[in-house]
């Protein structure tokens, strides 16, 4: 295994769906048995835009967690744990708030396009304005020497780059900066063609039944000039074609559905039942490991990965703190 260290985290939304699971906690699975993983329940930053609504965040939790060891995410070679639970995070997150210019927040692209988006809360807060820098925070109390983001997520690793350089250069060097490593798969389209999220109401989710799967995959929208089955298409303008074919179906079965889909010699459904199939054998081991789970499983999971983080996270702040002249 390598010493390099991975770091990442996810807001607990509760169950996972299929965007999550392609777009990023597919990609944690690769790491965990070659690198040194924290991968964090990011309670914390669920308060930055649902401060007035934190009641589900518990329950969430645990059902994140659930779906994380259903995928594979094994504590025996990963570190899982709960942002909340390692106090140090919030220290670090205060020191880091001393010496980062306040433009270097402000101009962090999803600041600006969710102050626009999220229109029905007040986003006015410190809070928001600085989850960029509890980020930095998470990622490099663990000297982080990569975080797999999707693109929308790499400013953010570019800040805390920039951050370890200003701490390394005004006290003493401590931190690596980290890489950004892009998953694979970006960005997952929900079944109405937009990105895939719980708030659209359009998501897969990786533990629901194979009937409900069945059901959303055939309803997901296709290219709107095949409004009958003998007109033709074009797979280049079908969100469905464009996700979930290219990630999941081969080479060969692309060919045949792009031909069938000129030529109008299959219709849609036909062609998503290739996909479908697909869809299913990959989720039938995640809901079949899921249903042995329980929250006592969850639960020993995050007290043996809090327990692992406070230790390196402790001996991250006492660096720090003498480094900052606090010891």
């Amino acid at each position: 295994m390598s010493e390099k260290t991975i770091v990442s985290g996810a807001r607990p939304t509760g169950r996972l769906h299929l965007g999550n699971y392609r777009g990023a906690i597919r990609h944690w699975l690769k790491f965990q048995d070659t690198h040194r993983c924290f991968f964090f329940v990011a309670d914390w930053h669920a308060l930055t835009t649902d401060y007035a609504n934190p009641g589900q965040i518990v329950e969430n939790t645990i059902e994140m967690m659930l779906d994380w060891l259903a995928v594979g995410l094994d504590p025996a070679r990963c570190v899982m744990f709960q942002q909340s639970a390692v106090k140090e995070h919030a220290e670090l997150y205060l020191l880091f708030g001393m010496i980062t210019p306040v433009p270097w927040l402000e101009r962090t692209p999803t600041y600006k396009e969710q102050r626009e988006q999220l229109t029905d809360r007040d986003l006015s807060t410190y809070g928001f304005l600085g989850y960029p820098l509890l980020q930095a925070a998470d990622i490099l109390l663990y000297r982080a020497d990569g975080v797999p983001v999707g693109i929308d997520q790499a400013p953010h690793v570019e800040l805390t780059r920039e951050i370890a350089r200003r701490f390394n250069t005004s006290y003493r060097p401590l931190f690596p900066e980290p890489a950004t490593l892009l998953s694979e798969i970006p960005k997952i389209l929900g079944t109405d063609g937009r990105k895939m999220s719980k708030s659209y109401n359009n998501a897969v989710y990786l533990t629901e039944p194979a009937a409900d799967v069945e059901r959303k995959l055939s309803r997901m929208v296709t290219d709107p000039r095949r409004a009958r089955r003998t007109d033709p298409g074009d797979p280049d303008d079908c969100p469905a074609y464009q996700s979930f074919h290219k990630i999941y179906c081969t080479p060969e079965e692309l060919a045949y559905q792009a031909k069938g889909c000129r030529s109008a010699s299959i219709g849609c459904l036909e062609c998503k039942q290739i996909m479908i199939k697909h869809v299913q054998a990959e989720l039938e081991p995640i809901r079949a490991r899921r249903a042995k789970l329980g929250p006592d499983d969850a639960r020993r999971a995050l007290e043996a990965g809090n327990a692992a983080a406070r230790s390196v996270a402790a001996a991250t702040m006492a660096d720090v703190r003498d480094a900052m002249g606090l010891g």
